[in-house]
């Protein structure tokens, strides 16, 4: 098993809100919450969060990272309701603190969801809730299909994701990891993140896989999962293709709810 050592891509971190990349929490926030936002990364969700529960509610971010963490002190510093930590998913210090514990897009770069899940429902209170958002990353699709070149290596990213022991099904295997840790009435919602060409966010959603391609492409190609690849041929490839041809994109997304008993 591989230490968690993967760093996300900042462009795609900051572009996130609450509103449109958190949508199922939304309706679950109210003012006076108190809410952990687990693998809070720069923060763009957690503001949000913290807006939502108001002056009288409180809400705490933990990240692994240092320099993602001076990002979110740097975007939340008007919240007084709002602050940050470091720490580990798999290792959380709260004990029955908080009314909802979330997370999003953050158990599919750990290796060890069962812990973190279970780390997550210790934090919430008697009654409170658990709500996790993550990817089916197999079930991703595109229509037309994509250049050769890219789908080897999206291919090649799922099978280097699966060597680090991070899981590609994350979002489907979230109801029994939730249950394992003995949250009750355990519900999943379907989150798929669907853009189409001429939709406003469309430029921006289909950039995520050349920030990944940016990000970890070079780790793909160095650990023998698609040696041939020349990534400024396949990113080239992908950027012209999402410009002429790609009419729609699909994330493929749960959001997962559970009850502390």
């Amino acid at each position: 098993m591989h230490a968690q050592s993967h760093r996300s891509d900042g462009r795609t971190l900051g572009r996130r809100t609450l509103e449109q990349d958190h949508r199922h929490l939304v309706g679950l926030l109210r003012p006076g919450l108190s809410v952990l936002d687990v693998g809070c990364a720069g923060g763009a969700i957690t503001v949000g969060i913290a807006k939502a529960v108001g002056p009288d509610g409180l809400v705490v971010g933990v990240d692994r990272d240092p320099s993602q963490l001076e990002t979110a002190r740097a975007h939340g510093m008007e919240h007084a309701n709002l602050r940050f930590e470091l720490g580990d998913a798999g290792s959380l210090p709260y004990r029955s603190q908080f009314d909802i514990v979330t997370a999003a897009r953050t158990l599919p770069w750990i290796p060890d969801p069962e812990q973190a899940v279970s780390a997550m429902a210790r934090a919430a209170k008697p009654g409170g809730s658990v709500v996790i958002l993550d990817y089916n990353h197999e079930d991703n699709g595109w229509a037309p299909a994509p250049p050769v070149e890219f789908q080897r290596f999206y291919q090649a990213f799922l099978d280097w994701r699966t060597a680090h022991s991070w899981d590609n099904r994350m979002a489907a295997h979230l109801p029994a990891l939730m249950e394992a840790a003995g949250l009750v009435e355990v519900q999943s919602h379907i989150q798929d993140e669907v853009v189409e060409r001429g939709d406003p966010g469309f430029p921006a959603r289909t950039s995520l896989w050349i920030e990944v391609i940016d990000s970890v492409g070079a780790q793909v190609v160095q650990g023998g999962y698609c040696p041939d690849a020349d990534l400024q041929t396949v990113r080239r490839l992908y950027e012209e293709w999402v410009l002429t041809e790609l009419t729609r994109q699909t994330l493929a997304m749960r959001t997962v709810t559970g009850r502390v008993p």
